[in-house]
């Protein structure tokens, strides 16, 4: 009896095994737009969901480019950029705002959503990047330098959206941050910092810096997430590309793994337990536990997709694929579905 327990557990184990093996990949391809005239690096996505629309950041190009979110059809451009980074869509109104800087320049100008049309506009320090939004106080929160010698460290610009006006600013250590995330509370931030080559912990209601967690050995820190049900955080880095898990109680290292190089967006999707880090490829992990995790696909994508955005309501997964650096690259959005 034994004899054959132990033969039907080893038969249970192994068709267990191979149709993981043999399940579909958990991202499908559905729709390329190709860009042929456009340069240099995408960056950051938006969704405006209630009107079907999808924003990109065009950074080198200096347009903010607008698409069908379902089609992934382009609809339109909007000019006149320095620099544009990243998008936020305004909850409450039909508008939108755009964090736009380079090197010597700094701001971020607000949008009509029907028109395209530029509202008004706020000068930041120079080297403004990308933003976070805590829908509790309804700030923006804007990374920038400083004006400080040698970029010792930099700025946060708080954004009042309800009045759109700058009502403060937290100083970072480090020359730069690049990925940030608020917790369900609207109390916390988390941001990837480069400049350090840390996590650093940001108490938003006194503006100070209340942890910083080291990741040793590594350069360029980009992708964030959180999973606060099981107390973790999630960063990914360029040198080594790898996938940090972090216990968000107190900073300890959970876990690494090998991810996508020349990687720069995070995703955790909490329903399927499962992170997407887009680069030169996406990597998919599956969450066993809180403590482990499965490489389950490395999808093939192009060189440099690496900004991306998924889309819940969609259950869509939009990747950037950029041209900085490659004169041959074929610049797009490609549209992938996420499969259960």
């Amino acid at each position: 009896m034994r004899r054959l327990q132990a033969t039907l557990l080893t038969l249970f184990v192994l068709f267990a095994l191979e149709a993981k093996a043999q399940r579909n990949p958990p991202l499908k391809l559905i729709a390329t737009t190709p860009l042929p005239d456009l340069v240099g690096d995408l960056e950051f996505f938006a969704a405006d969901v209630k009107g079907n629309r999808l924003f990109l950041c065009a950074e080198d190009g200096k347009t903010v480019e607008v698409f069908d979110l379902r089609t992934g059809k382009r609809i339109h451009s909007i000019k006149g950029f320095v620099a544009p980074h990243d998008v936020l869509i305004l909850p409450d109104s039909n508008k939108f705002i755009v964090t736009d800087g380079n090197e010597g320049f700094g701001g971020v100008e607000l949008l009509s959503g029907e028109t395209y049309a530029v509202i008004d506009k706020i000068k930041l320090p120079k080297e403004v990047d990308d933003g976070v939004f805590n829908p509790f106080n309804k700030y923006f929160y804007v990374e920038s330098g400083s004006d400080e010698p040698g970029a010792k460290t930099h700025f946060l610009n708080i954004i009042d959206t309800k009045n759109f006006r700058l009502v403060g600013n937290i100083t970072l250590p480090g020359n730069r941050n690049d990925a940030m995330a608020i917790d369900s509370t609207g109390k916390k931030l988390y941001a990837n910092n480069a400049g350090t080559s840390a996590v650093i912990v940001v108490d938003l209601e006194t503006r100070k810096v209340i942890a910083s967690w080291p990741l040793p050995g590594t350069k360029g820190l980009n992708g964030l997430a959180l999973d606060e049900a099981n107390h973790r955080l999630f960063s990914a880095t360029r040198n080594p590309p790898k996938l940090f898990v972090l216990n968000t109680d107190n900073g300890k290292i959970i876990a690494t793994y090998p991810c996508a190089s020349y990687n720069d967006h995070l995703t955790f999707d909490a329903p399927r337990k499962r992170i997407y880090i887009t680069g030169d490829s996406a990597s998919v992990f599956e969450q066993r536990d809180a403590d482990h995790y499965d490489l389950i696909a490395d999808i093939p994508t192009a060189t440099r997709a690496k900004t991306s955005l998924y889309v819940p309501e969609l259950n869509r997964l939009y990747i950037a694929v950029s041209g900085k650096g490659n004169s041959g690259a074929k610049l797009a959005v490609q549209i992938y579905q996420v499969e259960p």
